[in-house]
């Protein structure tokens, strides 16, 4: 399980050193894709194949589906970290997160994710009182 805040930096190679804590579980291979709010995801090989076979499993005829389907796998990008716990985040990722240079990695549970530092602080910033304010149904059991 992936958890904690971390921040790393982007090198002039579009490199991001992995938190220490989360080596070991992506050591045998990574699957970068884009995420929602314009962050990214990383998926450890195995969570990947997991949701690939989730979403193989829904319906052509699902417009939704599909779109979601391109979206996700044609962004998808694998690649093993190097023995220094770096993996390379493609041009075209780093645009669409819009990643400059100070970054903020999360562990999300099943997932890592990897924010632009700003687009982080402000996505905590407006999403506070949601959290606050959030009621039964997300923590399942909880009061």
């Amino acid at each position: 399980m992936f958890l904690g805040t971390h921040t790393p930096r982007l090198d002039d190679k579009g490199r991001l050193i992995l938190p220490a804590k989360f080596r070991d579980e992506l050591a045998g291979g990574v699957v970068i894709t884009k995420g929602q709010e314009h962050c990214l995801y990383v998926f450890p090989m195995p969570e990947f194949q997991r949701i690939a076979e989730q979403l193989h499993a829904q319906p052509m005829t699902s417009k939704a589906a599909r779109a979601y389907n391109r979206v996700f796998f044609a962004s998808a990008h694998d690649e093993v970290p190097d023995k220094q716990g770096r993996v390379t985040i493609p041009v075209h990722l780093r645009q669409y997160a819009e990643l400059d240079r100070d970054l903020v990695v999360i562990g999300a549970s099943t997932r890592v994710e990897i924010w632009d530092r700003q687009k982080w602080e402000t996505y905590l910033a407006e999403s506070e009182d949601d959290f606050a304010d959030i009621e039964e149904g997300v923590l399942p059991g909880s009061l």
